[in-house]
């Protein structure tokens, strides 16, 4: 591993930490080099608040550090316009600093290469895409939001080593250990909205909030993907103790029933969507969540026939596995992913890994679909 790559993977897990606080803002790390060692650091902690840049700067300040003896290396391309700050090119040269190592440029295309040039054109020395594939990761969310009009989907899956989430009765307590059920419920701390379809909001009765210690925001909504409703005699968890936080997506025909209306009474939102061959369009769905709940994350937790129409339909932008060393050997067991009919291996889906790890004794992957 090269220094420039420590450097950038430092500033990358910096970025990290900002994960879900800065949005709609892209997730940004930066660290101070001096003599082949990190000298300061900072990340971009929250929307409006100050950039990594800025806040790399103050840690150089506070530690008596000259930012003019040092090399800065950044995960994204310093910006070169005013925004909810100013920008941060500006506070390079007002430092000092003479040579900035970048990861990835702005996929803005209103301000791509404008950091980088104007910072080469005042004498800094400037290289870019070190670590690029993992900088244009991170900021994999960001794009999305520049790019559509839909939040940023998530699917996570709890497994086994055979691709099963349950067995054929649909018992499914608990594939996952504990430590990987708590990683759970941090991504369910800062996603707009949890999604499962139909069969589990049936079979499971789910509350689908976070119940990570300290947390004090918002619980996400629920949202259930089902053609048919639950009728006024059902009783489940999500109606009984939050129904204005439950949205469920539907035929448009269904949303028009009576079992809708007993639903709009309790105060839960029924949207009917327009139907596809391969099932409803998801893609309005998404489109409605941004619009009008402004949801900028998904968490697609609950159901194969869920989870592998949100692929077919270019919804999935990321992938967390939970991977749990059992078997069920089962051919009925319910699978992570079903619907899809592959004849060939030309016909699967392809995914990219981006972060593996164990979780306790879980194996964790975190994929992207493959371009």
């Amino acid at each position: 591993m090269t220094n420039d790559t420590r450097f950038m993977d430092k500033a990358i897990a910096l970025a990290e930490r900002g994960r879900g606080k800065t949005a709609p803002n892209p997730c940004v790390g930066a660290v101070l080099v001096r003599d082949g060692r990190v000298v300061a650091q900072g990340w971009h902690t929250a929307c409006g608040k100050a950039h990594a840049e800025v806040e790399a700067l103050r840690d150089a300040a506070t530690k008596g550090v000259d930012p003019a003896e040092c090399t800065l290396y950044v995960t994204l391309e310093p910006c070169n316009h005013h925004g909810k700050t100013p920008p941060c090119t500006q506070a390079i040269l007002a430092a000092g600093i003479k040579t900035v190592v970048i990861g990835c440029l702005d996929p803005n295309q209103s301000v791509t290469g404008g950091g980088k040039e104007f910072l080469e054109g005042r004498g800094v020395h400037v290289r870019a895409g070190i670590r690029r594939q993992a900088c244009t990761d991170l900021i994999a969310d960001f794009r999305i939001w520049q790019d559509t009009d839909r939040p940023f989907s998530i699917v996570k899956l709890a497994v086994t080593l055979d691709g099963k989430i349950a067995t054929r009765t649909g018992h499914s307590a608990w594939i996952s250990g504990e430590r990987s059920r708590a990683e759970v419920h941090k991504l369910r701390a800062w996603c707009g909205a949890v999604m499962i379809g139909g069969a589990t909001y049936r079979a499971d009765n789910p509350r689908l909030t976070c119940r990570m210690d300290g947390h004090v925001g918002p619980q996400p909504l629920a949202v259930v993907v089902s053609r048919t409703l639950p009728d006024e005699q059902h009783q489940s968890a999500l109606l009984a103790t939050r129904p204005g936080d439950v949205v469920f997506w539907t035929t448009e025909a269904e949303s028009r029933s009576r079992r809708a209306t007993c639903l709009a009474d309790l105060g839960v939102s029924v949207w009917g969507l327009p139907g596809r061959d391969d099932g409803l369009d998801l893609t309005e769905g998404m489109r409605l969540l941004r619009r009008e709940k402004g949801c900028l994350y998904v968490l697609a937790e609950g159901g194969g026939y869920l989870a592998a129409s949100l692929r077919a339909q270019g919804l999935l932008d990321e992938l967390r596995l939970f991977q749990a060393m059992k078997i069920l050997g089962d051919e009925q067991a319910r699978s992570g992913f079903a619907g899809h009919v592959a004849m060939t291996m030309d016909d699967a889906w392809n995914f990219r890994l981006v972060e593996h790890r164990m979780i306790g004794q879980d194996h964790y992957l975190r994929l992207r679909p493959k371009e």
